[in-house]
């Protein structure tokens, strides 16, 4: 059974850091590709950052370029989501998601993320 449980969620202000963390269990977690998505109220999903299976790969969405870092602990099982100069723009809800296929490479498109995590809170406001 494929589980991914967000954690790291809270109110931060303008100019802020958080670290998320996203738990990994019922799968072979380092053989997947991983991406960070978050959607804001009333708003469409939003893709936010992918990782390859082994870490050496990632990618990011221009809003978030700059600011946030993907990263991995195969060994944990467990993606963690560094986020600094934290805007009110980045106020969502955030989900880990599984790419859809073990081994290739992760896409910023999120049909092609097949489980995803019950999301973390994110609120930035003074």
């Amino acid at each position: 059974q494929v589980q991914l449980v967000e954690s790291g969620g809270g109110l931060v202000q303008p100019g802020g850091s958080l670290r998320l963390s996203c738990a990994a269990a019922g799968f072979p977690f380092r053989f997947y590709a991983m991406s960070w998505v978050r959607q804001a109220p009333g708003k469409e999903h939003e893709w936010v950052s992918h990782i390859n299976h082994a870490g050496t790969t990632t990618d990011y969405a221009n809003s978030v370029k700059g600011r946030f870092t993907i990263s991995r602990d195969n060994a944990q099982n467990t993606l963690s989501l560094q986020m600094n100069n934290l805007q009110p723009e980045d106020s969502a809800v955030y989900y880990c998601a599984r790419f859809y296929t073990s081994y290739r490479p992760p896409s910023r498109s999120l049909d092609e993320y097949n489980e995803w995590g019950q999301g973390t809170q994110v609120t930035v406001s003074s």
